[in-house]
């Protein structure tokens, strides 16, 4: 759980079965969180996923294994959306694909999209989650509620990652 020296901000909407967003703090210039999200290597370093490609482009589907300790056996798949220097990062994924029995091709993927907004001396990081209202309904509150957690330390991994000693 953040303490309250954490620069997470609560969700800016009423919760919702269809989306997620979080957002956070960083003290670091726009084009050094900009780097951290769209250098594939240095993404897969703070995001813990060892990526089989080294650059994102809109079209190009990434792929690599989870390297979080109980998610080995995890495949990260994601289609690029957009890249919009500086200012939007997106992707389409699975959410919460870690069953590796379970075949999640046939499913709808929800939309992770990373804005940068200026603020101060640092930059304001938010991700949004939509789509889970296309999940199946028997993955789609466990989905919401993983990933809910899992943006969470995700945007606080990046943080960690780009101004250490914030």
């Amino acid at each position: 759980m953040p303490d309250s020296h954490t620069p997470l901000s609560p969700p800016s909407s009423p919760p919702s079965t269809d989306r997620l967003e979080r957002s956070i703090f960083i003290a670091a210039p726009r084009s050094r969180v900009w780097q951290a999200l769209t250098t594939a290597e240095t993404f897969g370093q703070w995001f813990g996923v060892a990526l089989q490609v080294q650059r994102f482009a809109p079209g190009r589907y990434v792929r690599g294994n989870i390297t979080i300790a109980g998610y080995e056996h995890v495949m990260f798949d994601a289609l690029v959306d957009s890249v919009e220097p500086e200012t939007r990062f997106a992707y389409r994924w699975h959410p919460y694909a870690v069953d590796a029995q379970h075949d999640y091709s046939a499913e709808p993927r929800t939309l992770v999209s990373f804005t940068l907004q200026d603020e101060g001396a640092g930059t304001r990081l938010t991700v949004v989650e939509s789509g889970f209202d296309g999940v199946p309904p028997e993955r789609r509150l466990a989905a919401l509620h993983a990933n809910t957690g899992g943006w969470e330390e995700q945007l606080l991994n990046i943080q960690r990652h780009v101004a250490p000693g914030a």
